[in-house]
């Protein structure tokens, strides 16, 4: 009798992990699609595929989109977010300080965080310049192409970066590979500095800056950044840094975070 108890917990189990599955594939996708094709693309028997989108399309999680019976996140989804927004301190203390920070800069302003193993973009707001830069929120980066990216990972050893991040990952988008060992002196670097800036990987005519937010046991949990086209932002370096790491003080201060680091190295 326990034995077949623990059968029934055990398949339940394996049922949410494989929803939550379905999920995450459609976020990563951002695209509406058949079951049989979300079958085939996470690997998973067609007969249980169907029956969890069917679960999921009645409490809402999903809804059919584009015909052909293909499907995507569902309005529920929406009202769950925003309910976790008004509750998560960092997501809602947000808001006013990428506003601010994108009309003081002038410049793009996001909020950034670790997915699983890669950089997302969170949270952003456009600067008031007539050529704006944008990022796709929610899309998954490798790391090492991110400035955000030697800030988000300070808490772990030089073995502990090795084992998270994807080998493939160190290979930039200019085809060239990142050397890990310098990605990781730089992170430790970063560390020191409190901040990392440099010319984007991933838009060559940007240049990122990024600044730590800082959770009440001082780990590093999101960084906020400014983008703005390169020449500019080398032409208004210190003023963006400055502006950048004055938000990411107040805003870890909202967080919790009262004490009070070493003082970024002098800018020069």
């Amino acid at each position: 009798m326990a034995d077949g108890a623990e059968d029934i917990v055990s398949r339940r189990t394996r049922g949410l992990d494989r929803a939550f599955e379905i999920l995450e594939f459609l976020r990563v996708k951002r695209q509406p699609m058949r079951p049989n094709e979300i079958a085939v693309e996470i690997g998973a028997p067609r007969s249980s595929i169907y029956e969890l989108i069917n679960l999921l399309l009645r409490h809402g999680m999903l809804d059919y989109q584009g015909g052909d019976g293909r499907v995507f996140l569902g309005r529920k989804l929406y009202f769950l977010g925003t309910a976790h927004a008004e509750q998560f301190d960092l997501m809602r203390e947000s808001e006013d300080v990428l506003a601010h920070l994108a009309e003081e800069t002038r410049e793009t302003a996001q909020m950034c965080l670790l997915e699983g193993n890669k950089y997302t973009v969170a949270m952003m707001r456009e600067g008031s310049r007539a050529f704006r830069i944008s990022s796709n929120i929610g899309e998954l980066v490798p790391i090492p192409w991110t400035a955000s990216g030697r800030l988000l990972l300070s808490h772990l050893s030089d073995d502990e970066i090795m084992d998270f991040i994807p080998a493939d990952d160190f290979m930039m988008p200019n085809g060239q590979r990142l050397d890990p060992g310098n990605f990781i002196a730089e992170v430790r670097q970063a560390t020191i500095d409190g901040y990392f800036t440099f010319n984007s990987e991933v838009a060559n005519f940007t240049h990122c800056f990024a600044a730590p937010v800082r959770q009440s046991d001082g780990q590093c949990v999101a960084t906020l950044c400014l983008v703005a086209p390169k020449e500019d932002g080398l032409r208004n370096w210190r003023t963006h840094l400055d502006s950048l790491l004055t938000a990411s003080r107040a805003l870890s201060e909202k967080l919790g975070y009262n004490g009070r680091r070493e003082e970024t190295r002098r800018v020069k």
